[in-house]
Order: C-alpha cells, then structure tokens, then sequence
C-alpha cells in the first residue's frame, strides 16, 4: 500500500458536482488529509495537468478524463452492446443504458436515449445508488454471498421516494427474486415516475459484469406492460450482448 498514491486518489475523488472547484482548506476537510498535505497533492496536480489553479481554488482539467476513458477502452463489452441497445432503443422506442457496480453505486457505461420525451441528466459516468435502480438490483442480485451481507451492512437505504425499498431484509428478498427471474425491476424507486426494468450481462465463465436496462415514463407504460412487453426484448439482448462478450474475451 502506497499512502501518498491512497491520499492522492482519496483527494481526488472530492471533487464533484457539488464541488467543482475547491480550496486547499476545503479539499482537506472534504477528504480528511491534513492542509498541508492536501496542498502538496493539489500542486503537484498542477504540475501534471490534471488540476488547475484560479487564485485560491483548485479545480480538475479535462486530462482527469483520460482514467476513465483507460477503464472503458479496456472493456470490450460496452462497445460490443451499443449496437444491440440501439436496436432495443428503436424497437422499444425508450432509452437503453448499461451500467456496472462500483462499491455502493452504479455506474453509467453508456446510454442510448430513447425518442420519446423524457428528461434525463445521466450519462456516461453518471453514479447512482445501486438498491433503487433496477440495473443496480441486477448486479446486487448476482453477488457472491458474502459480498452482499457486507453491502447490505455498510449501505444506507435512504427513502429517495416513498417507493424506495429501505428494510434490508426486504432489499434481500427482492434481490433474490431478481437473480431467480433473471431480471430486476424499479418503479419509481430513486425518481417517481420513471419506471424500468434491467438483466444481467454475462462475461466468459458466468460471471455478470454488467446490466443493461430499459426505462420509460411511468404514466405511458404501465409495469404489466413493461413486464410483458419490455422484459422479453430487453432479456433477448442481455442475451446477445453476453454472447457476443464471450466471443471477444475467447479472441483477447
């Protein structure tokens, strides 16, 4: 364990879209590094590019960008199942998005917006709490054992609506259903009146690295509509899409 490498990250993970730009003063308390050594991080940001300096605030350049796009260029399914969520876009007319788990949150991958009038902020690189989406359920639904009680015991189930399931042993319940089924729905569970439905993405040997999802307004599609209608088609091209990623893993 390096603990400057630890603190740099630690630090650099603070920045945010409540925070887009910060003091030294700010980025020690918001990562909990001392002044100083928030300091000597910050410049030496600077110094590399990937920060720069407005009088006392600090803020990110665009060449942060480069460790995400490392991380995306270096998996071979997100490009792989954008021409299959592009068709499940068009067929069902409603916006498709796959997304993968990173400690407590989801995170966007990539998304193709549907045609229909929906608004929507998220994005690639987007991150939002796993227990209230329905790709988050999906990729909780397929952790080992032992990895789940740990989520189940450090989360905070917030009610981000009245919908939003808060009791862990009902979370675990749904969960299980969902990995039985072999797809997760939400409704109105992080955001009232989007609903949606998501399946698992299957690498080489099984194990699920992402899930992809369909999401339409609550007040057109109706959740007996989305089940029999929706599932199917979005079932087919997780499907697909895991197919496809295998092949590619095999040629790697």
């Amino acid at each position: 364990m390096i603990d400057s490498l630890e603190k740099a990250f630690r630090l650099l993970q603070v920045f945010s879209h409540e925070h887009p730009s910060l003091t030294i003063s700010e980025a020690a308390e918001l990562s909990g590094l001392t002044r100083p050594t928030a300091r000597r991080i910050l410049l030496t940001m600077v110094s590399l590019g990937f920060a720069e300096a407005d009088g006392k605030r600090f803020s990110l350049t665009p060449k942060v960008m480069r460790l995400g796009f490392a991380y995306l260029s270096a998996l071979p399914y997100w490009e792989t199942a954008q021409p299959h969520m592009r068709r499940l876009a068009a067929e069902l007319n409603e916006s498709c998005s796959m997304a993968t788990l990173d400690g407590n949150e989801i995170v966007y991958l990539t998304r193709v917006p549907g045609n229909r009038s929906m608004v929507t902020t998220l994005n690639t690189g987007s991150r939002l709490p796993a227990y209230a989406t329905s790709m988050g359920k999906v990729l909780l639904a397929h952790l080992k054992p032992a990895a789940l009680d740990r989520y189940l015991a450090e989360v905070e189930l917030v009610p981000l609506t009245p919908s939003t399931i808060t009791d862990p042993e009902e979370l675990r319940s749904v969960l299980a259903e969902a990995r039985a089924r072999g797809y997760a729905t939400a409704d109105g569970e992080r955001e009232e009146g989007i609903r949606s439905a998501a399946a698992p993405v299957f690498a080489r040997g099984g194990s699920v690295v992402a899930a992809v999802n369909v999401s339409a307004n609550a007040a057109r599609v109706s959740h007996e509509r989305l089940v029999s209608e929706y599932v199917p088609a979005l079932v087919e091209t997780a499907r697909t899409i895991s197919d496809e990623i295998g092949a590619v893993t095999v040629m790697h």
